[in-house]
């Protein structure tokens, strides 16, 4: 949890620092006088600040942000009393329409460039290692919401929406963002196609099927045991593949989970290659029906994963697919959960939802490639139009730009205040999901 609470702090400030940054600069371009530079919010104090200039750059305690004040700037601080007086060269105000639109658009820009730039050095340095969707010899297996949908195990994937993903991973997020959209599967040979509807997404959020819809499907190779397991203590070993239950050819995980349950209470015989010859394993299924064994997951001990390498002149060029690729499948998450018919709303997330991100292990390629994910989603939220949000003074801004009439510093304000109970709104009701899900609620 401590490397999981690093990593999300180190992120978070990499994002903030930079982002505000985009607005500071332009600011100092323009002689825009910027009073704070905070990383996080200093409400009542601050864990650092000091003076340079006529700035006071600090450190907050309440890691929800950060920000950058400027001069004759209406904003959260809602300190617009220096407002009544006549506007000074300095203010934000006095400034052109067009230097103000600068300013105000720095941080989603550098947001932006931040993700791209990433993505550049990330595929530079580590190149790109994925499983092809056509090495899925073995096809897929998917969860009850898949079997819902119409999936079923050991299908292999054709195309999703008319389009054949190349990576696997693509499959999988293409399939649930899909909304009327199909799917093509080789099934046995035969070419099945599958509608996704609505009823299908919204059995999927339900559910929380979307994790695991679809994941390879992978020969049954003991890879552990649990405490106590009934087939450690029946002889069966590490690296043993088991191909057969009560004489049944059964070659896949799937098969067994399926499979094993109907026999609690009972005795069963296994069949499993060790070492090039097969053994017959006597057990006695729980009640219970677990019978303590761990799945191998090793993916290249079965499937042929590729890894591409990039010049710095190929990963500046991949990086724009990946950018793009992350960007739009964002926008059309957040599409989905403005589609209150399927419940994705639901699951939106707070600050625990980013944390569980991050893996438990320092994985700096991982790091950086959610990091990346975030500066794009921060760029997206920050430019849609909601008062208190770049987006919101952006639009007053153009709406000044179009028909030459600046809006009163009264409408500015009660924006402003309006804006500002929105986010909190949606930051509590984000938030308060993850306290839900944890208590077993949501």
């Amino acid at each position: 949890m401590w490397i999981k609470l690093t990593q999300l702090i180190l992120g978070l400030s990499i994002l903030i620092v930079l982002h505000e940054l985009g607005h500071f600069i332009p600011a100092k371009i323009f002689k825009t006088r910027v009073e704070k530079f905070f990383l996080f919010f200093d409400w009542k104090f601050a864990l650092f600040k000091k003076k340079i200039g006529n700035t006071v750059y600090g450190i907050g305690w309440l890691p929800l942000g950060g920000y950058v004040k400027i001069s004759g700037m209406v904003d959260e601080s809602m300190d617009t009393e220096a407002l009544n007086e006549p506007p000074q060269p300095w203010e934000f105000r006095a400034k052109p329409a067009w230097q103000r639109l600068i300013i105000l658009t720095g941080g989603v820009l550098v947001n932006f460039i931040l993700g791209y730039l990433i993505y550049v050095f990330v595929l530079f340095h580590y190149g790109e290692m994925y499983l092809p969707n056509d090495a899925l010899t073995y096809g897929i297996w998917t969860n009850e919401a898949g079997k819902e949908i119409g999936l079923q195990n050991g299908d292999k994937i054709i195309s999703v929406n008319g389009k054949v993903p190349d990576n696997f991973r693509e499959a999988a997020l293409e399939i649930t963002l899909g909304q009327d959209g199909f799917i093509e599967v080789d099934r046995a040979g035969q070419v099945e196609r599958i509608a996704i509807t609505e009823a299908g997404i919204t059995k999927l959020v339900e559910t929380r099927g979307y994790a695991d819809l679809i994941v390879p499907r992978m020969p049954y190779v003991v890879g552990g045991f649990s405490e106590g397991s009934a087939a450690e203590k029946a002889g069966l070993q590490i690296n043993d593949s088991l191909i057969a239950l009560n004489g049944h050819q059964m070659l896949f995980f799937d098969q067994y989970k399926d499979s094993i349950p109907k026999y609690a209470g009972q005795d069963i015989t296994l069949t499993a290659m060790r070492a090039g010859n097969t053994v017959d394993i006597m057990l006695s299924v729980p009640q219970d029906s677990v019978i303590g064994i761990g799945l191998v997951q090793n993916l290249d001990r079965f499937y042929t994963l590729k890894t591409k390498e990039f010049t710095f002149g190929e990963a500046m060029s991949g990086a724009v697919k990946s950018t793009w690729d992350k960007l739009s499948s964002y926008v059309r998450q957040f599409k989905l959960i403005f589609n209150f018919n399927t419940g994705a709303y639901k699951e939106v997330g707070g600050f625990y939802t980013i944390l569980q991100q991050y893996s438990d292990t320092w994985d700096w390629q991982r790091f950086w490639e959610f990091t990346a994910f975030l500066s794009l989603m921060l760029g997206f939220l920050n430019i849609l139009p909601i008062p208190a949000l770049d987006g919101g003074h952006v639009v007053f801004t153009l709406y000044e730009m179009v028909t030459g009439r600046k809006p009163s510093t009264k409408v500015l304000e009660y924006a402003q205040m309006v804006g500002f109970f929105l986010l909190l709104a949606l930051l509590v009701f984000a938030n308060g999901q993850d306290i839900l899900r944890a208590i077993g609620k949501g």
